[in-house]
């Protein structure tokens, strides 16, 4: 039992009285909303901000959802920490909290699921099979329970976002999608929930990241359009140390995810690796010279 004690903040935990709770909002406001799996970041309090601005009411889910996790994956040792994160949202002056459990979510013969083809075969969808299938397929479940106007999702999950956006397009959903910018640290490191398993070591490698995502835009804002070219000196600093181990560094088209050789138009680099036991994705969306 989740005990509230927060005056004016509501924490739903059941879908029928979220959905009931959304029907009545929807009668004479807007709804703006952010599903989160928590442990919330300043990345995650810039996307609430965020919807403040678009919508009169604010639902923040928190669901660590199970179906995208694949069977080698972090679920169990995934950071928990509800009251850190009511508190949190209570200070961003959140109106609901979408609190439900994996049974309220997930009923037992649960065997409906929603895809994104092509999309979830790019990028981290190449090795994490099925974990886009589970995003889109709780996505979509959130969205039928909120009853949303907007949606607010970050940049720094790039193909996420562009599943999400296909999806809605695709199924005519009745939202409007809100890309956000990444959110970083004072370093330059992206905001991550799992930057928590990081040891200070580690961490110090984990800037390798972003200092050759800056190399890569140094070198596209100097008219370098070969993707080989930049992807060769990513790797590059990304192997400046023991330590990285890179999953992939892939230049892709923004709208497809699929791989390009010269850049012509909006393009992607987009980056994962595992620094120590973790894993941790960036990217950077190469444009402004081709506009």
């Amino acid at each position: 039992m989740i005990a509230n004690h927060f005056t004016d903040m509501k924490i739903i935990r059941t879908v029928s009285e979220m959905q009931h709770h959304a029907d009545e909002l929807r009668k004479d406001k807007t709804i703006g909303f952010v599903p989160t799996m928590g442990y919330l970041h300043e990345g995650h309090l810039a996307l609430v901000k965020a919807a403040k601005i678009l919508a009169d009411v604010v639902v923040v889910s928190i669901f660590v959802n199970p179906i995208q996790f694949g069977p080698s994956e972090d679920l169990s040792r995934y950071p928990r920490d509800f009251e850190r994160d009511a508190k949190l949202l209570d200070e961003e002056k959140t109106d609901i909290i979408f609190y439900p459990d994996d049974g309220e979510m997930y009923e037992k013969a649960f065997s409906t699921y929603v895809e994104v083809k092509k999309l979830e075969d790019h990028l981290c969808g190449k090795t994490r099979a099925g974990h886009f299938t589970g995003v889109a397929t709780v996505v979509t479940k959130l969205f039928n329970i909120v009853k949303p106007h907007y949606a607010v999702f970050g940049q720094k999950d790039y193909q996420q976002l562009t599943v999400i956006e296909r999806m809605v397009r695709d199924l005519n959903q009745d939202v409007k999608i809100i890309p956000h910018p990444t959110i970083r640290e004072a370093d330059g490191l992206a905001m991550s929930s799992r930057n928590t398993y990081l040891s200070s070591e580690e961490r110090r490698k984990a800037l390798f990241i972003s200092a050759s995502l800056r190399k890569a835009e140094e070198m596209f804002s100097s008219g370098i359009r070969d993707a080989g070219e930049i992807r060769k000196a990513v790797n590059t600093i990304l192997h400046t140390e023991d330590g990285i181990d890179v999953e992939y560094i892939d230049i892709c088209d923004a709208m497809t995810l699929e791989d390009i050789s010269t850049l012509e138009k909006k393009a992607v680099l987009a980056i994962a690796c595992r620094v120590g036991k973790t894993r941790l994705i960036d990217n950077t969306i190469l444009t402004e010279a081709l506009q």
